[in-house]
């Protein structure tokens, strides 16, 4: 690009890994981090595999001179406070049963792909795994196994509706996120078969804005929100409370998802309830997003994701319920 001065504009200069930091340096700056191959071996590896410190705080003191920040606490110091709490829920009985032997499964599954095809190869077989524990937590009817329909109960699904039939009780209102859309629509049909109003945001939702307006106007006080599909781009400042029924390592994604209603214009304190199974894959996932957001805030001042899973990760996320609790 022919240009005098170069600029680049990012509110997540580091969601998923270095690379990206990388990306944008190597179009304003062409060779203050070096070629790809350079960059990755001097800074990628050492600090996203190895957890290297020394080389963290080379990195910052490197592309701090030429990062100019704006963050939210500075722009709009009007804004009330925001309290994020976590709720666990100890998964017990037959959907304990069922989420140990999925993860006995996709922990064979698993360690056969990286065996074979190394841990940048198994990628999907990884993914695939965590997405099964990750619905076994959420509510057993996701999971498209047999074993599953024979579980009739789930403890977070529980969990919720009382977390929200007591917000509702003190006049508040709620945005509800999740990554899967399926279980939104069971939150839906529990929300309904209750006696509330409820609106719905995920991929196939047509009228984005006007579900906004309605929801804006008080038609509801509950408002479903697929991650992927209304994590970004809608302004909900009339809710003050924030549901994220499951974790994703991806802190950026879940801050922007927040920040639908902790933005310029919210005038009452909101609170943001992190909703987990204790000990299972989700709690290890808050840990990992806590650590990777540690490498973004070294770097940037600010928040982020950073960086492919590690064997040890692997492990660690596939660890049986027994196990340390990761809270």
């Amino acid at each position: 690009l022919n240009a005098r001065h170069r600029l680049a504009i990012t509110g997540t200069p580091v969601e998923n890994n270095l690379g990206e930091l990388w990306s944008l340096f190597e179009f304003t700056l062409p060779g203050l981090l070096g070629r790809q191959p350079e960059f990755r071996k001097a800074f990628r590896e050492p600090i996203e595999r190895d957890r290297d410190e020394d080389k963290l705080v080379e990195l910052r003191r490197r592309v701090a001179p030429f990062i100019l920040r704006r963050v939210k606490e500075t722009v709009a110091r009007d804004l009330p406070p925001k309290t994020e709490l976590v709720r666990a829920v100890e998964l017990t009985g037959d959907q304990r049963d069922l989420y140990e032997s999925i993860r006995l499964a996709a922990d064979s599954e698993v360690r056969n792909a990286i065996a074979s095809r190394g841990i940048g190869g198994s990628s999907i077989t990884i993914l695939d795994a965590l997405m099964k524990l990750r619905q076994v937590c959420c509510d057993p009817r996701l999971v498209p196994v047999e074993s599953a329909r024979e579980v009739k109960t789930s403890a977070k699904y529980k969990m919720f509706f009382e977390l929200l039939e007591a917000q509702l009780k003190e006049g508040r209102r709620v945005l509800v996120f999740s990554q899967f859309t399926k279980m939104l629509g069971l939150l839906g049909h529990g929300l309904a078969k209750r006696g509330h109003d409820y609106l719905a945001l995920t991929g196939q939702s047509t009228e984005r804005q006007k579900l906004v307006d309605s929801f804006e106007a008080g038609d509801a006080n509950v408002f479903l929100i697929s991650l992927k599909a209304g994590g970004t781009g809608l302004n909900l400042v009339s809710a003050d409370t924030v549901i994220h029924y499951d974790p994703w390592w991806n802190a950026a994604a879940q801050m922007q998802a927040t920040d639908r209603a902790y933005r310029i214009g919210q005038k009452k304190p909101v609170f943001v309830y992190n909703l987990i199974a204790a000990s299972s894959v989700e709690a290890r996932m808050l840990a990992l997003q806590r650590k990777k957001r540690h490498l973004a805030d070294t770097i940037l001042g600010g928040t982020g994701s950073i960086g492919a899973l590690s064997e040890t990760d692997v492990e660690d996320l596939f660890a049986p319920l027994e196990g340390d609790d990761a809270l």
